[in-house]
């Protein structure tokens, strides 16, 4: 599998901020795709209306 180059990185993160991602669900969903544990997994979020 190839890895991810910084450029590709800083883009993932510039589109999770502009989806209004908070840095904290940022750093979780990073920290759940390097080791898989649940306690990071995002869940769905209620969209507001």
């Amino acid at each position: 599998m190839n890895d991810m180059n910084m450029t590709e990185v800083a883009r993932l993160l510039l589109g999770l901020r502009a989806a209004g991602w908070t840095e904290k669900e940022i750093n979780d969903f990073l920290l759940f795709i390097e080791t898989g544990e649940e306690q990071y997994k995002p869940g769905r979020k209620e969209k507001a209306e």
